[in-house]
Formats: structure tokens, C-alpha cells, sequence
């Protein structure tokens, strides 16, 4: 156990398997925008992008059942009682401390889950009707594909949205309560006082895990031809 420059203890609260996949996660979806909206590179990469965030996101889905203490579904959701109580006490006293997603952080991670997942899977089927289409546009009728398409432009803006509400978020436990979640994310450790004793696992499990989920994708991808 590592100690703060105030002397707080620094404990391990992220496990590696988690950090690097909201990292990765970023940066995959970064540049599905920028090669969607400014033809930053061929399209046929905004494809291969899109196949490696669902292998991502699946990943998490089963992290969050299989992984360490944390990451796990059942650590972080709470209830809509708790996640109230929570706001209200954040704008006037001190909210109970989290040693990993406090209330509203848990259910924004379940959201943005949601709907990355939503937005790579109705990129399968989205097409323009000009030049461009997904894998699996013409193996769908022309109304469930233009119906598809709609939802991808439209859960583009939520996703936008939700991205902003997350980096608002931060930048506000930062400026007013000078928590920096950033770091933890980068460095895995958080100076904490008597923080409990946390259950991580082997990387090795979130490496099978990642490679199940490779393999199924890789699967996808061959049989979209």
C-alpha cells in the first residue's frame, strides 16, 4: 500500500482488465466519429473499429458478472432511492464516500454500455442507400434496414450526450470536490482512508474472456463475408 502526498493511504481499487478497456473504449470510439463524420480514414475501417467495440463491450458485460470487486454489476448498481439520496447529498454535505462507481456512476456506465452496445449493432444493419452499408444491411428486409439506420443516427446523439454528461461529471468532482477520478483510471490506485479489503482476479480470466469474445466477433465478421 502505497501513501498520498496528504499521507491518505493509496489502495488498488481498478483492476488492469477495466482501465484498459475504458481506455480502449475511447479511443475506438473516437475515431468511429471521425472516420464516420470527416472520412478520416476509409470506411472500411469505421467497420473494423465497430467489430472491436462490440468485442469490447461484450467483454465488460461479462467482467461485469466475472471480473474483480469493483467491476462487477452487482458492486455498483444501487437503487433509485440510493441514487437520489445521493445526488441531494452531493450539492449539500459531503455524499457517502465510494470505493468504486459511487450511485450515479454506476447506472451511467450500465448507459453507456447500453448504448454503445445499441450503436454498434444498428450499425450492422445501417446503410445510406448510396454507397455505404453494414456487413449485414442487405440480409434484412428495406424497412428494418431504414428503421436501423434511424436508430444508429439518432443513438449517435444520445452517445454524444452521455459522453458529455460523463466528462461534466468529472471535471465536477474535480473542481468541487477535488476528487480526481482520472488518475485512478490511469494509475489503478486511489488514497483512501480504511478502505476494505477488495477481491481482484486473475488477468488471466479477463484474457480468456477477451479472447471468447474476439473469437465470436471474428466469427461475425467472417460470416457477414
Amino acid at each position: 500500500m502505497n501513501a498520498s502526498t496528504d499521507g491518505t493511504p493509496s489502495v488498488r481499487v481498478w483492476d488492469l482488465p477495466t482501465r484498459l478497456f475504458h481506455w480502449a473504449l475511447a479511443v475506438l470510439i473516437a475515431l468511429q466519429y471521425a472516420t464516420g463524420e470527416f472520412g478520416l480514414l476509409d470506411m472500411d475501417w469505421h467497420y473494423r473499429f465497430g467489430y472491436a467495440i462490440l468485442a469490447l463491450v461484450a467483454f465488460r458485460i461479462l467482467w461485469g458478472f466475472a471480473g474483480s470487486q469493483t467491476s462487477r454489476f452487482a458492486d455498483f448498481l444501487r437503487g433509485p432511492a440510493v441514487v437520489l439520496r445521493h445526488m441531494r447529498a452531493y450539492f449539500y454535505k459531503n455524499p457517502q464516500s465510494y470505493v468504486g462507481h459511487n450511485p450515479p456512476g454506476g447506472w451511467s456506465v450500465l448507459a453507456m454500455l447500453a448504448c454503445v452496445l445499441v450503436q454498434a449493432l444498428s450499425g450492422l444493419f445501417a446503410s445510406d442507400e448510396i454507397t455505404e452499408q453494414g456487413p449485414f444491411a442487405d440480409r434484412v428486409g428495406e424497412k428494418t434496414m431504414r428503421l436501423l439506420t434511424r436508430v444508429h443516427d439518432w443513438n449517435q446523439n444520445v452517445l454524444l450526450a452521455l459522453i458529455a454528461l460523463h466528462v461534466v461529471a468529472v471535471l465536477l468532482h474535480l473542481l468541487l470536490k477535488h476528487d480526481n477520478l482520472i488518475l485512478p483510471m490511469l494509475s489503478g490506485r486511489k488514497p483512501l482512508a480504511g478502505a476494505p479489503a477488495l477481491r481482484f482476479v486473475s488477468g488471466w480470466r479477463a484474457l480468456l474472456l477477451l479472447g471468447v469474445c474476439a473469437a465470436a466477433v471474428v466469427a461475425l465478421a467472417w460470416y457477414a463475408g
